[in-house]
């Protein structure tokens, strides 16, 4: 009889394992953003201007740029991210990690992407996304997301002056309102392309409203 209570005990202590190994599944989910309406035609030609985000357990990630050297991490509701129109989404894979873990990784994240060392050419908002992948699911991210960043890298001089960085619009909330420069107040998710006058007016405009961003605080580095 002891000998098939344990055996029991044992099979239940497997199904639990099993179950709880199952609920840390979760898909890693490439979020692709349009950044001009020109998109529309580039898009066929395997070239755009494009944000994207990468999402894990039911949160979107991003990267952005500010003056400070802190996180430029933030998360947004997937496929919602402020400012941008959603284009489409690339599944990079599955992978099994815990909620709490999945944190702790990207807090780590948080701390090589400062808002600071955003660079349009050589560390984008597509660059993050793409590490991201890679390290979680050994997948990259379609070449054609990031194809402006490599074109430029290589004849950078050829680049039009229209294409400008900008900085993420909502401050690191671990800062004090006495660090904030007016360089601040008109600022981005990501890195934006000033078109005519009035399609800059429509992309400015639906940035009024940043509440649902919020940054993830990097670890600290000891």
């Amino acid at each position: 009889m002891g000998t098939k209570c344990n055996t029991n005990s044992t099979s239940q202590s497997e199904k639990d394992y099993a179950n709880n190994k199952s609920n840390n599944n979760t898909n890693v989910v490439l979020n692709v953003y349009d950044l001009t309406p020109l998109n529309n035609y580039f898009y066929w030609f395997g070239f755009g201007i494009f944000h994207s985000g990468i999402q894990v357990h039911n949160k979107e990630y991003g990267f952005g740029a500010h003056d400070f050297p802190s996180s430029g991490v933030f998360e947004v509701e997937p496929r919602k991210c402020p400012g941008f129109i959603y284009r489409t989404s690339v599944n990079m894979g599955q992978v099994n990690i815990h909620p709490s873990e999945f944190r702790t990784f990207i807090e780590n994240m948080a701390s090589e992407y400062h808002g600071d060392t955003y660079h349009l050419i050589s560390k984008n908002c597509n660059h993050f996304t793409d590490d991201i992948a890679g390290r979680l699911t050994g997948k990259r991210a379609p070449g054609w997301v990031n194809r402006l960043a490599r074109l430029g890298s290589l004849c950078s001089c050829l680049l039009p002056d229209s294409i400008q960085v900008t900085t993420v619009k909502q401050l690191p909330e671990y800062h004090s309102e006495d660090e904030v420069t007016d360089s601040l107040s008109t600022a981005t998710p990501c890195e934006s392309m000033e078109l005519d006058d009035e399609q800059a007016k429509r992309l400015l405009s639906s940035l009024d409203s940043t509440e649902d961003v919020s940054f993830v605080k990097g670890t600290q580095v000891k």
